[in-house]
């Protein structure tokens, strides 16, 4: 998962190094992280991976926090399959909204596109979150009504 992490550009260094702290806190201790993990596979690798989980001090919303897909099998169907199963789970957990937040830069055009294509809201922008000329991007999506 850290290869994929490490060889997609959009992730700078010091976001890898957060990305792995939350890998490792669900290795050692699935149950009590908080944080759910789910890894695609293809020919007996990874593929992508996803890291959710429910958001702190709420009742029902979910946050998604990492998501990355090998760039060599990026828009081959991976990404949106984790989504999807990942939105499923948060239902039988008993999620009802699924939060994702993300870059304003242009790089992530491709990633904002994947969250409005899977019919996410986007509901916010905060300027310069991250840094200059970056805003984050908030994008909800309820799973409890879907039928």
């Amino acid at each position: 998962m850290i290869r994929i992490l490490q060889n997609t550009p959009e992730f700078l260094p010091f976001e890898v190094v957060v990305a792995e702290e939350l890998i490792d806190a669900y290795v050692e201790s699935a149950h009590e992280s908080g944080y759910h993990i789910m890894v695609a596979e293809t020919d007996n690798k990874i593929a992508g991976y996803i890291c959710y989980g429910q958001t702190a001090l709420t009742q029902n919303t979910w946050d998604i926090y990492w998501i990355a897909v090998d760039r060599s099998l990026q828009g081959k169907g991976i990404g949106r399959a984790l989504m999807q199963d990942t939105e499923k789970r948060i239902k039988v957990l008993g999620g009802g909204l699924v939060v994702v937040e993300t870059s304003s830069k242009p790089n992530y055009n491709k990633t904002r596109q994947f969250y409005v294509d899977l019919k996410y809201t986007e509901i916010a922008r905060v300027p310069e979150f991250y840094g200059p000329n970056d805003d984050e991007v908030i994008y909800i999506k309820r799973v409890d009504k879907q039928v």
